[in-house]
């Protein structure tokens, strides 16, 4: 199977499984819904930016790490070296994820009274712990496959991993009926560390039977060589996915908070948070995983044509990328926006949520292209221009939420969803078209990423 005909087969594979994959996502999270109720969801989706939080300090740019530098192995035709440095990888997010599952040990009672402001137990949090050394070798490993073209690997494992949570959620929200909101939230995150657990187990036996060959032996002969071209890419990253992530949790925390000041009550401002973030968004981005799939094996087709140094082609098919993604999300920004109502009623049986989607919908076309964007950039090694840019647009936008939400009130708070989304897309737009215009940087002809 040639590159083109595998790079197809890759992408319908996911495109396949994560259309799949979102449909029981979004019938399940109707079901958490209509379970544990709209204050429930709101509260549920502040643990959920704190286990997101989590997730960034045990796995940031492991995933990235993994999926680059074995492209770049197998780039020079050495599949031993690919092998040698994912295993090296997964060490590392090993070490990563104990890590983090240390720090929210130790610092379990200040985030159940600072960050989600005693709403729930300590015990989640330790649920959490449980998990995140999973997570983080999971990602790696799924970084892997996704450089040896082996997606169907990682569409498998996430099958499993959400039949196996779809299926402990019913159980415990059925058998053992939540009373409390502090038990709904326990067992959902309960169900999740099961599946995560499982899912790592899956990953990695198909990690040890992958199929090996007799090639070249690696040209880095010295292990050290992985390490420091795993760090190279891991670290810089990492530090400013854990600044980002931190500013995008404080972010999620503030809100409730904020729209309390503006004079709504804590159990409306929690419910009016649970709609956007847990109900509407969910519509608005179910499409995008047409986009995701296809982003996802961007970076390492990026990164080979790179060290490859096939610059021209680089752009070339960049751009007709991007014109593809624009008319796709026109497309679905305009249903939306018209079937709005209709969406609300099949999905959710409420009328309210018609409203939100109507607001937002304007956002697909720049948080689709966004998505690609960012994509391509990681392949041509700018990962951390990425992550700075989302940096920037988070502090931007903690001080708009902070400052003007408590004034402007629930409409304040959707105008921020708005300011963070054209902050972002526009400055990786300014990034790539620097790149463009500057595809040759001087004799050298080496590719320029500013």
């Amino acid at each position: 199977m040639n590159k083109i005909k595998l790079f197809i087969f890759n992408t319908l594979i996911l495109l396949l499984s994560s259309v799949v994959l979102q449909i029981i996502s979004t019938y399940f999270h109707v079901y958490i819904s209509n379970s544990i109720g709209e204050e429930a969801v709101g509260v549920f989706t502040l643990v959920m930016s704190v286990y997101t939080f989590g997730i960034t300090l045990a796995s940031a740019g492991i995933n990235i790490a993994t999926t680059r530098v074995v492209s770049e192995e197998l780039a020079a035709n050495n599949e031993i070296g690919s092998k040698k440095a994912a295993t090296r990888c997964v060490l590392f997010s090993l070490l990563f994820g104990v890590c983090a599952s240390t720090i929210f040990f130790i610092f379990s009672n200040f985030i159940t009274l600072h960050c989600l402001h005693n709403q729930i137990n300590k015990n989640v949090i330790y649920l959490i712990c449980i998990a995140l050394p999973f997570i983080a070798m999971s990602s790696a490993i799924n970084g892997y496959f996704t450089a040896v073209r082996r997606i169907y690997k990682n569409a498998v494992s996430k099958f499993f991993e959400e039949f196996v949570k779809i299926l402990f959620t019913f159980v415990l929200l059925s058998f053992f009926m939540p009373k409390t909101i502090d038990f709904a939230c326990y067992c959902l995150i309960l169900a999740d560390v099961i599946s995560e657990v499982l899912s790592f187990i899956a990953l990695f036996v198909f990690y040890k039977f992958d199929k090996r060959k007799n090639l070249l032996e690696s040209r880095y002969k010295d292990i050290d060589s992985y390490n420091k071209r795993i760090l190279r890419i891991t670290i810089p990253v990492a530090l400013t996915s854990y600044l980002r992530s931190g500013l995008s949790t404080i972010k999620q925390l503030i809100i409730p908070s904020s729209l309390q000041k503006s004079g709504m009550n804590a159990s409306n401002s929690l419910i009016s948070y649970g709609i956007v973030n847990g109900m509407a968004m969910p519509i608005i981005m179910f499409p995008v995983l047409l986009v995701t799939s296809f982003s996802s094996l961007l970076v390492p087709e990026f990164s080979r044509l790179l060290v490859e140094e096939k610059y021209k082609k680089i752009k070339k098919i960049s751009t007709i990328i991007l014109s593809f993604t624009f008319v796709f999300a026109f497309i679905i920004t305009i249903f939306i926006f018209t079937c709005s109502d209709f969406l609300s009623n099949l999905i959710y049986h409420k009328n309210e949520i018609g409203k939100y989607l109507r607001i937002l919908s304007p956002l697909i076309i720049i948080m689709y292209l966004d998505i690609i964007i960012d994509s391509i950039l990681k392949g041509l090694d700018a990962q951390v221009s990425v992550m700075a840019i989302n940096v920037f647009d988070c502090i931007i936008s903690i001080g708009f939420i902070y400052f003007f939400v408590p004034i402007l009130g629930f409409s304040g708070y959707i105008i921020s969803i708005f300011i963070s989304e054209v902050i972002d897309f526009t400055l990786s737009r300014c990034k790539i078209t620097k790149a463009f215009k500057k595809t040759y940087l001087g004799s050298s002809g080496k590719f320029l990423i500013l």
